[in-house]
């Protein structure tokens, strides 16, 4: 009598891998069912926590043969903008905290040097990781870390000038580097430009088995046996017009199209070239965003960014509001102006639907703009739009704002030009975190001649100062609001155009005033009853601009009231910063004044809930009554 075998279940190969050393063991065909088991592990994890998924989804192949083939943490693998590497985290010894991610106290949603040794560069912006990879590079051959650098780029990012200016230094220096083109065709929104239609020729022109099999050859570099066929491939792509000639006249040797989801031919084509390079080496893999899992690929973002979902069914758990988002006051309000003004257009830099643009777009195609991830020129496009006798509304995140800065100077104030500046994302940003936190406009819009800066604090007055933005004229205008959604105020039906310079007044009081800049202005009146509770009178006022500043208001509260409190949603140098500078120069300090600014603390804040990280920079109401106190020396 035969007894039967009994079957032992099969431990996952996912469990096994601790670190990245771990997959050194393991043979192709484990590293593809590893490579099934991330991608399952990806998904679980980002259902519980919510987060950028469809682009993890899209590089799990890849991820598993960078770190199969190379050596890291000793060799550098930079991920450009960081929306991808949640699967390189699963495989870099944090799995056991994935289901933390863009937690309060729990991992980055993108690279960061202090939470791993295979983080060797931190990301969240575009772009930078070319640059990244060349200084890594130079630094080996001085005697700096040894390894190879190897960035992963994706088409979108590409379409930013940074990359190409680093191709171009890559090139002209000639070292041992790796550029991997993750080209899935979708960066947030799908890309746009010259380049994107470039890239999609490359792969789209000829029968795409014959470039896979070109492709696995691994071009030059090859053993000897094999390198006539490699030579007759290549002049076969280049016959095609489909060869890759623009990066290789910027110095790289281009390997491409890839099958970026064949691990098999990953495999070997990273390890020929990290056997045979010298110099640098751009391989060209295409990949779909959200592979895997059919409610990312259905998605017209292809899961770029979710909330909490059903595995199951994709079903996104999202919080129900009654107050609409900023972003989509701002579309909305925009395209109401633009019905009644047909000058009026509309720029953004790779981000239709996170600014709101979409509902511009959607009635008014040809009077959008999204010029790809390429702040500067949205900037200097918008300025010349304006020299030309349209109404541009430049759409940009405070955040990514930062990146076109020269622009604004120089081409836009300087000349005085009327570009508008709808500024999102405007103060603290969640779980994004330090990266996305748009700190730092306040200050460095509201200092330059020329320039009206407004806040909205709420959502109504953010209608309101697109109106004001349109009917202006005179010069460059910018006003800004926050992530999320609105208070939940009543909309006017219509935007009607605020006076330049003016504030308002809320509530009157005696004792103490608080001018407040932007929405933390909820929060204010919020202390303003607990402080009237105690026995103290208060002022609050919204002052609506940091520039002009209200210069009569602000004298008023100053004479008026034995103490006085700014509060803004910025970094010091911003709205504070501005009216203590017109209180000295009234003397108003002379006379006995108490004054202080309540503004962002000076260290970068970490990822958490906006109200946990208004409360960790000691900005919610509780925060701003207990300043009031200390003040008045209650």
């Amino acid at each position: 009598m035969n007894t039967p075998k009994t079957v032992r279940p099969t431990t996952p190969l996912l469990d096994r891998v601790l670190v990245p050393a771990d997959m050194k063991s393991l043979s192709d065909d484990q590293l593809c069912q590893l490579a099934d088991e991330l991608r399952a592990e990806t998904i679980s994890a980002v259902s519980v926590t919510g987060g950028h998924l469809g682009a993890g989804l899209g590089v799990v192949e890849l991820t598993v043969a960078l770190h199969a083939v190379f050596d890291t943490p000793r060799d550098k693998i930079i991920w450009d903008v960081g929306h991808q590497c949640y699967p390189h985290k699963i495989l870099t010894g944090r799995r056991d905290r994935i289901r933390t991610l863009r937690q309060e106290g729990g991992l980055s949603g993108f690279t960061k040097r202090s939470e791993s040794v295979y983080d060797p560069f931190g990301a969240a912006h575009s772009s930078t990781s070319i640059s990244a990879a060349v200084g890594f590079a130079v630094a080996r051959d001085l005697g700096g870390s040894a390894g190879d650098a190897i960035a992963v780029i994706g088409d979108g990012s590409m379409s930013a000038g940074m990359a190409f200016e680093a191709m171009n230094n890559a090139g002209h220096l000639g070292k041992r580097l790796f550029v991997i083109l993750n080209d899935n065709e979708m960066s947030i929104a799908p890309p746009v430009g010259a380049l994107s239609s470039y890239l999609s020729r490359l792969y789209a022109a000829g029968p795409f088995q014959d470039l896979k099999a070109a492709a696995k050859e691994a071009v030059s570099f090859l053993p000897e046996p094999f390198q006539e066929g490699a030579r007759r491939a290549k002049e076969m792509l280049k016959g095609m017009t489909i060869g890759g000639t623009l990066f290789e006249e910027l110095g790289f040797s281009y390997i491409g199209p890839v099958d970026g989801h064949d691990l098999e031919q990953l495999l070997l084509l990273l390890r020929t070239v990290k056997a045979r390079a010298t110099g640098p080496i751009l391989i060209h893999a295409i990949t779909t965003k959200g592979k895997g899992y059919r409610p990312a690929e259905l998605a017209q973002d292809k899961g770029h960014a979710t909330a909490k979902f059903d595995v199951i069914t994709g079903k996104q758990s999202k919080a129900i509001s009654n107050a609409p988002s900023y972003t989509k006051v701002f579309g909305q309000s925009l395209l109401a102006e633009a019905i009644k003004d047909d000058k009026i257009v509309a720029v953004t830099a790779a981000m239709p639907e996170g600014t709101g643009l979409n509902i511009f777009a959607e009635r008014f195609k040809d009077r959008c703009f999204d010029v790809g991830i390429a702040e500067q020129h949205a900037v200097t496009f918008s300025a010349a739009l304006a020299a030309g006798g349209l109404k541009p509304f430049c759409a940009l995140y405070s955040t990514f704002l930062q990146r076109g800065y020269d622009q604004v100077v120089h081409d836009v104030c300087i000349q005085r030009l009327p570009v508008r500046f709808a500024i999102d994302r405007a103060g603290l940003v969640g779980a994004d975190g330090a990266t996305h936190a748009g700190a730092f406009d306040i200050a460095f819009m509201s200092n330059l001649p020329g320039m009206v800066f407004m806040a909205a604090a709420d959502e109504a007055e953010l209608r309101h100062m697109v109106a004001t933005a349109a009917a202006y004229d005179d010069g460059p205008i910018a006003f800004r609001y926050p992530r999320g959604d609105g208070v939940g105020v009543e909309l006017p039906e219509a935007g009607v155009p605020l006076t330049i310079g003016k504030g308002r007044v809320l509530r009157e009081g005696t004792d103490v005033a608080l001018l407040s800049f932007g929405t933390r202005l909820a929060e204010v009146l919020k202390a303003a009853e607990a402080l009237v509770s105690q026995g103290i009178s208060v002022t609050v006022a919204d002052a609506r601009f940091a520039k002009p500043l209200d210069h009569a208001l602000i004298v008023q509260l100053a004479k008026n009231h034995a103490g006085f409190i700014t509060i803004e949603e910025g970094a010091i140098g911003g709205f504070g910063s501005q009216v203590a500078q017109l209180l000295a120069n009234e003397g108003l300090f002379d006379q006995g004044l108490k004054f202080r600014s309540m503004v962002l603390p000076d260290t970068f804040i970490d990822h958490a809930s906006p109200d946990a990280m208004y409360q960790a920079a000691g900005m919610n109401a509780p925060q701003i009554e207990a300043k009031v106190l200390a003040l008045m020396g209650i």
